[in-house]
Formats: C-alpha cells, sequence, structure tokens
C-alpha cells in the first residue's frame, strides 16, 4: 500500500475509533465472502464491519487514544465499529459466531475500556435498550392504573361519607325540642289573672266605708 493511501486508510480507522459507541475485534480466517456479508446484514447500517491490517490498526488506535494489545492483532483481523446499541451488536456477533465457528471474538473496547471476549458475551446477554424502554413504560402504566385506582377507591369513600353524616346532621336538627320559654310563659299568664286578688283590696275598702259613718246613725 502506498504511503499517501496508508495515510488515509489510518486516519478513517482513527476517526472511526473514535467516533464508534464500542469497538470489537475479530478474527475472520475461514469464513467465506458470503459469510462475511451475512455478518454485515445481521450487523445492521449501525455497526461499520471492516477488515483491517494489524500494523496501520495500531497506529490508528494510538492516534484515537485506545491501546490495543498485541495478542488482539494477530491473524487476520477485522473491526465491528458499533454506532448504534453496543447490546444489540454484542447479540448480532455472539448469534452468528454460534452458527459460523470460524468467526472468533478477541476482544474490544467499550466506554472507553477494553473489555474480554466473555465481557462481550456478557453484554450480549442483557435486554436491549428497546426491550428495558419497553418494560419501563409498561411499569409505568402499571403504576399510574394503580394510582388511578386508589384515588377513585378514595373518591368514592368520601363521597360516601359524606352522604351518610348530611342525613344525620338533619335528624338531629329535627329532634332539638321547641323553647320551653313559651309554655312557661303561658303558664305564668294563666296563674297572673285570677279575679281574687282584685276582688280582695274591693271588699276590704267596702268594710273601712261601712265603719266610718258614725254620725249618720246618731241623726237617725
Amino acid at each position: 500500500m502506498a504511503r499517501p493511501d496508508k495515510t488515509t486508510a489510518v486516519a478513517e480507522l482513527a476517526e472511526d475509533f473514535r467516533t464508534a459507541n464500542a469497538t470489537v475485534l475479530t478474527e475472520y480466517r475461514g469464513l467465506s465472502v458470503t459469510s462475511m456479508k451475512e455478518l454485515r446484514r445481521a450487523l445492521g447500517t449501525t455497526t461499520k464491519y471492516a477488515v483491517v491490517k494489524n500494523t496501520l490498526t495500531k497506529i490508528a488506535a494510538k492516534d484515537a487514544g485506545v491501546e490495543i494489545a498485541d495478542d488482539l492483532l494477530t491473524g487476520p483481523s477485522a473491526v465491528a465499529f458499533i454506532n448504534g446499541d453496543p447490546i444489540d451488536a454484542a447479540k448480532s456477533l455472539r448469534d452468528f459466531a454460534k452458527e459460523n465457528p470460524f468467526l472468533v471474538i478477541k476482544g474490544g473496547f467499550y466506554e472507553g475500556k477494553p473489555v474480554t471476549p466473555a465481557e462481550i458475551m456478557q453484554l450480549a446477554n442483557l435486554e436491549s435498550r428497546e426491550v428495558l424502554l419497553a418494560k419501563l413504560a409498561g411499569a409505568m402504566k402499571g403504576s399510574l392504573a394503580k394510582a388511578a385506582r386508589i384515588f377513585d377507591a378514595l373518591r368514592i369513600k368520601l363521597e360516601s361519607e359524606q352522604g351518610v353524616s348530611e342525613p344525620a346532621a338533619n335528624d338531629a336538627v329535627a329532634e332539638v325540642p321547641a323553647p320551653a320559654a313559651t309554655a312557661e310563659a303561658v303558664v305564668v299568664t294563666e296563674e297572673t289573672t285570677p279575679t281574687d286578688v282584685a276582688e280582695a283590696p274591693v271588699a276590704e275598702a267596702t268594710e273601712v266605708t261601712t265603719e266610718a259613718t258614725p254620725e249618720t246613725e246618731e241623726k237617725e
């Protein structure tokens, strides 16, 4: 490869390392061209699977601030530069490797840190972002529905309690006895109106008048 071509290739690889969410280094010895196409199709458009030269890859990774161990760059190498969901890409690599043993996952980098093949498999066993979001949405929907049922039950209980307290208040008002002052007033009126009180002074006055007229008797 001519020097200008090497410079361009290194620059492109360095940019791939810088922009990728994760990278996985593989060995593809024994895979056919058809199998490689199937793998690229399985990885989708958000992952770039590129056959690379080991020496240029090491230089490009270093330019991007990534240190690749020498044992990851042995044999014919291809790198998966993952720009989408690393979990989905890891699942695709795992499933393809099960059906095509010639694909060997050697290691990689995730969130700026080196990861082993075992850790990549653990990543592949995780639920994808879409599944987690769907579960979260389902849990939130269930929580909201439960809260709505609780609030509705409280509303019904409050309305029921208010309906019971209102008739009780009305009955209490109806049972209040009439003021006793009216009856007492009637009794007092009846006791203070006998004719004896008025007649006694009149009788005494008559007797006094009769006794005070001696001169009349003498004249007769």
